[in-house]
């Protein structure tokens, strides 16, 4: 069965390894918060299609960093897809797994991962082609501990993991030494409330101070 998500792909999300979870209120906000991440060292981004503003947000963000890997969050709806290529999502991640939306996203070519809590998911999930999930809530469930404990029987299927919910500066390194982490997502960067508060240096701070812990754990450039 083809791959939801290219190998090519893949190494494109190690790479980044630490991705902002963002979710924007005001499109004007946008911008601020994408240049106060790329330049500390995130240049991946989850936007979450939470808001009338993440759409026009993700537009912008793409026209103005090209570079920027955005992927589209919340995904609940297939018709969701076409939106989001067409603003620049070069992926989509869902909370949970919903076979009808990972396979309206194989027919459009665009890389997804769904939402996985339990062991049942992981399979339902790898019979659709899936190689990447988002572990979530990755904290909540029981860290790292339930993540090594439910991933066991799996872990020859080179399956790897994207965990979102809880995680922290604090947690952060302990995450990035796990070897089936493929990248992390944290909302503890660039939190709603810096958002509103517009407070953009703050959001560098954390997005440097993250960018350091994953670099120093994984190596090369974030």
């Amino acid at each position: 069965m083809e791959k939801a998500i290219p190998d090519e792909v893949m190494q494109e999300i190690t790479s980044r390894g630490v991705f902002g979870v963002l979710e924007i209120q005001d499109e004007c906000d946008a911008l601020p918060v994408a240049e106060a991440l790329y330049s500390n060292g995130i240049t991946a981004i989850e936007l979450a299609l939470r808001t009338e503003a993440s759409i026009p947000a993700m537009k912008r963000i793409h026209e103005a960093f090209p570079d920027m890997f955005i992927t589209a969050g919340t995904v609940h709806f297939p018709e969701q897809l076409e939106e989001v290529i067409a603003a620049g999502a070069s992926m989509g991640v869902a909370p949970g797994f919903n076979p009808h939306i990972v396979r309206r996203a194989a027919e459009m070519s665009l890389p997804f991962a769904p939402g996985i809590s339990t062991a049942s998911e992981v399979e339902a999930a790898y019979s659709e082609g899936c190689r990447l999930l988002k572990l979530f809530p990755a904290e909540p469930l029981g860290g790292i501990k339930y993540m090594k404990s439910m991933m066991g029987p799996y872990s020859y299927l080179g399956i790897k993991l994207f965990p979102l919910g809880g995680l922290s500066q604090d947690n952060l390194a302990s995450w990035a030494a796990e070897p089936n982490i493929a990248a992390v997502g944290g909302s503890w960067i660039a939190s709603k409330d810096l958002i509103r508060k517009k407070d953009f240096d703050e959001i560098g701070r954390r997005a440097k101070a993250a960018s350091e812990t994953w670099k120093s754990i994984r190596g090369g450039n974030v």
